[in-house]
């Protein structure tokens, strides 16, 4: 039986029994441009142009101190290989050359960020120095410096403090590793990265997902952050009574973080039983569910002042009043769409598009023109094998046609799929006939029908007039001429 297998038998804890504590932090990088020069955030695969050996070495901090964490690494005795563009690299990435001015637009959003997370902002925006020498930063340290602390999200009805969000450098990427030596890609360096981190309010395995939801909610409401795979990280610390803090990285999944957390509290739980000291450690997420070591834990000795970026004094008058997701998705039930709908036409980022459409064209229900956006497309993709990706103004033609009378709810997935495939729309191929029409169509049926039952002359005509005729009209036009 395996460690996750004999967790899964391991049921009904009493977390409250056992002291559980555990708070989260979340890295979000942001877009634009790097955070000390003018470098893209672009993370690069392809080819690098240049590559550069170098090795790093440990250096006490201001209190005289050694990191334990850096110690560790030192004793490795690695040597690291960087890999960097000519013209999405500079020599900031390769530590020739000292930092430039912060990035405002950085700045801007991590104020914004903070102010979401009802934090106080700092008076003075100081960088420090964390000193980092696994080979993930070529100056051997983190630029990261307080924006604001004290601050809360409500979870559940329950309110868990945030305890600071700050603003750093994003580390490079790893490439491969041996026992010798790291490969690491320049190109993820020096991307701006918010860092939030939770006080050790939250006492429940679920309720640190939802803590972890919350915080992701709030940081997609706001432009100007990276979106898809690995722009968002996501750590959890957790302690038991007579244990240590033990800090486990790399979540595939949101979804994975409470089966991960009872993982980890089973594993120290029987360490614990069987008169093991718990160390304070950083363990590493697996696939499975299970944790691994990684190092120690970074104590305090690795802070200490950068004196190569002046102090910054945050200008609150920039922050803006945001519309959090929740809300809009709130808003659009209020539409009429059901919650699922609106939770999907948010995280689209579509929600602001589909209430100035549902305002603007009453003709047409709510959740059509949600699902529209939503749905029709990847049901096209599904059934049709086209890809389709309308732009709003596109979307916007089909309802307005379709508001104005002058197509069949029909005609608007043949109009996506015409699109898909010619990069065009023709209304005029779809275009609803007139009643005169239809009736004439429909007198024609009944001729070639007699004998038949309504259901049956009901479903020829159906088919002849799809996408050509509204079928409520249909059904009312025949009525007619049978009655």
């Amino acid at each position: 039986m395996t460690p996750h297998q004999e967790h899964l038998n391991h049921h009904h804890l009493d977390y409250h029994h056992l002291g559980l504590m555990m708070g989260l932090e979340i890295h979000q990088q942001l877009e634009g441009k790097k955070l000390f020069c003018n470098c893209p955030t672009q993370i690069r695969r392809d080819k690098p142009h240049f590559e550069v050996r170098r090795r790093l070495r440990i250096s006490a901090g201001e209190m005289g101190a050694v990191d334990v964490a850096a110690e560790h690494e030192q004793k490795k005795s690695k040597y690291f290989l960087y890999q960097g563009y000519q013209d999405t690299t500079c020599l900031l990435e390769l530590d020739e050359q000292p930092p430039g001015k912060v990035n405002p637009d950085s700045l801007r959003v991590a104020i914004q960020v903070a102010t979401l997370l009802n934090c106080k902002i700092v008076d003075v925006i100081q960088f420090m120095r964390k000193t980092v020498i696994d080979g993930s930063n070529t100056s051997g340290f983190q630029r990261t410096a307080l924006i604001g602390t004290n601050g809360h999200i409500t979870v559940n009805h329950k309110k868990i403090g945030i305890a600071t969000v700050c603003l750093e450098e994003d580390a490079c990427q790893a490439i491969e590793r041996d026992k010798e030596r790291d490969v690491y890609n320049l190109s993820r360096l020096g991307i701006p990265l918010i860092e939030i981190a939770t006080t050790p309010e939250i006492h429940m395995p679920e309720e640190c997902k939802e803590a972890a939801l919350k915080i992701g909610m709030i940081l997609r409401s706001v432009e100007g952050l990276k979106r898809g795979i690995g722009s968002i990280r996501q750590d959890v610390n957790i302690s038991i009574a007579g244990g240590a803090r033990t800090e486990v990285k790399g979540f595939q999944d949101v979804q994975s973080i409470p089966t991960v957390v009872k993982y980890e509290i089973d594993r120290q739980k029987k360490m614990l039983e069987q008169g093991e000291v718990i160390e304070r450690t950083v363990r590493k997420a697996e696939e499975d569910g299970t944790t691994t070591f990684l190092r120690p834990m970074p104590g305090a000795a690795r802070m200490y002042p950068e004196t190569d970026v002046a102090f910054v004094y945050p200008i609150l008058t920039d922050v803006t009043h945001i519309e959090l997701l929740e809300e809009k998705a709130e808003k659009l039930q209020k539409l009429g769409l059901g919650k699922d709908l609106a939770n999907a036409v948010t995280k689209m980022g579509k929600a602001d598009k589909v209430v100035e459409l549902v305002q603007r064209y009453k003709n047409v229900k709510a959740s059509f023109i949600a699902e529209t956006f939503v749905s029709t497309p990847t049901t096209i993709k599904r059934k049709e094998k086209i890809d389709v990706e309308p732009t709003d103004a596109q979307f916007e033609e089909i309802i307005a046609a379709l508001d104005q009378g002058k197509i069949a709810k029909d005609s608007v997935y043949n109009l996506l799929c015409d699109l898909g495939r010619k990069g065009t729309m023709n209304f005029d191929k779809y275009m609803l006939l007139s009643d005169e029409t239809i009736n004439h169509e429909l007198e024609a049926i009944l001729k070639e029908s007699q004998g038949l039952a309504f259901n049956a002359i009901l479903g020829k005509a159906m088919g002849k007039l799809k996408g050509k005729a509204d079928a409520q009209k249909v059904i009312e036009l025949l009525k007619q001429l049978t009655s």
